[in-house]
């Protein structure tokens, strides 16, 4: 299925038009949610820009604007092989990509955030008429009615979960395929690493890894307890890692690749004398922000962890490597349509590399615990054989008793594995891979 027309003179827009007798039409009101919506969906479709980018680059403003065009973008990058599939017929031309995409912010609306279905269309047309594109504004108009009066018709018959994943990744994921794709349908919650399990803020479920979750929606900064710093937000998946690392009060322990901070804070509550070690300036300097919202000390070291060594051998590295990022597809369904398997090998040298790295800070008998927030074998258990092909570790498996509350994520080899399609009932994980090497 080809989603998007790539020709240059397919995304150019068209010139504003005008009405008879040289008048320009009034401009339309407003509607920072949707221009929101509309740059981050065109972002990722027209230039492989990653959703959090356009964020950062954005003129909104408001939280709640923010929040809500985030909310209608994710949905329509969420939903979008299938419902280009259900546009194919509407459509008896291609149009420019950018149309295309306000095309689908329109039946994502319609089909999955039960917009109103005058709300929807006249949204997009609005839309439409505020960025030049004027022209196809009855086009939108016909479309999108016919989807509001035989939307769940025209879905009869649709694999809407194998649509909705590029086939490369379909692929890759094999038997876990549909479970991943069943538990990124649904929006991520608010999970929080609390410092103390006595200031647990009201409403939170306190789940069996020891995670605090929240229902999605809940802003995390409303919360009684933030400015305090009693806690940070961590998904329940990335938080169980540092927990594998056993007792750590009193070690030396290095955090490669450290940014944002919540993994570098959980070393730190843990005991540990950590350096957190990150090669992005701009990132550092969050690091450091969020640590003393904490009120929590590291050592900070703004370099390459590639390159970096300590002074004297430390106890443990904990290193969360540059990857793919298609476990967090849940809150970033853009991951799907911008990386490409290119992407993951290049990733995967360079997770060889950071592993070789660690072995070099470690001393003999010291651990590395290696994660990777993806769903991708090239990125996980591949690595972790390559490392020990290569000689100098040896595996030393999670154990049932350290997984008792996670028991599915443990594998046979003795890895940590999530999916989102796990804990279903729950809320959902995010895809994470974790395993522990010892230094020879």
């Amino acid at each position: 299925m080809s989603t998007f027309s790539s020709s240059r003179s397919a995304s150019r827009p068209p010139r504003p038009s005008r009405r008879k007798g040289g008048r320009t039409p009034a401009p339309r009101a407003a509607d920072p949610v949707r221009d929101l919506a509309f740059d981050i969906v065109c972002g990722v479709v027209e230039h492989r820009r990653m959703l959090e980018t356009t964020l950062e680059r954005s003129t909104v403003k408001e939280s709640r604007d923010r929040a809500a065009g985030h909310r209608l973008a994710a949905a329509t990058l969420r939903h979008m092989g299938s419902m280009s599939e259900l546009l194919g017929p509407l459509l008896r031309r291609e149009p420019p990509a950018s149309v295309r995409c306000a095309l689908l912010m329109g039946v994502a609306q319609l089909l999955h955030l039960e917009t109103p279905p005058h709300a929807a269309v006249g949204t997009i047309v609005d839309l439409l008429h505020r960025r030049g594109l004027a022209p196809f504004a009855g086009l939108a108009n016909a479309v999108l009615r016919k989807v509001s009066r035989e939307g769940e018709t025209l879905r009869e018959g649709l694999d809407e979960a194998r649509l909705d994943v590029p086939p490369w990744l379909w692929r890759a994921w094999g038997r876990r395929a549909r479970a991943i794709t069943r538990g990124f349908y649904r929006e991520a919650p608010l999970d929080i690493t609390v410092r103390s399990s006595d200031n647990i803020p009201e409403g939170g479920e306190m789940l069996p890894t020891g995670t605090v979750r929240f229902p999605n929606g809940t802003r995390m900064v409303e919360l009684p307890g933030f400015e305090d710093g009693a806690f940070w937000a961590q998904d329940a998946a990335a938080a169980m890692p540092v927990r594998l690392m056993g007792d750590l009060h009193g070690k030396q322990v290095v955090d490669v690749c450290a940014a944002p901070g919540g993994k570098t804070a959980q070393l730190v509550c843990a005991g540990a004398e950590v350096t957190a070690i990150e090669r992005e300036k701009k990132r550092a300097q969050r690091l450091q922000e969020n640590l003393k919202r904490l009120s929590l000390s590291a050592d900070i070291v703004v370099q390459d962890g590639l390159e970096w060594q300590p002074t004297q051998p430390v106890d443990a590295v904990l290193l969360d490597a540059p990857c793919s990022a298609t476990g967090t597809l849940r809150r970033h369904p853009d991951v799907l349509w911008v990386k490409r398997p290119r992407d993951v090998k290049a990733l995967a040298e360079g997770q060889d590399a950071f592993i070789k790295a660690a072995y070099k800070m470690l001393k003999p008998g010291g651990t590395l615990l290696y994660a990777v927030c993806s769903l991708q074998d090239e990125e996980g258990p591949q690595r972790i054989e390559a490392a020990l092909e290569q000689g100098g570790w040896t595996l030393s498996p999670f154990t049932e008793e350290e997984l008792s509350a996670l028991p599915q994520a443990r594998t046979e080899e003795g890895y940590y594995r999530t999916h989102p399609g796990m804990w279903s009932e729950r809320g959902g994980l995010d895809g994470f891979f974790a395993a522990r090497l010892i230094k020879q």
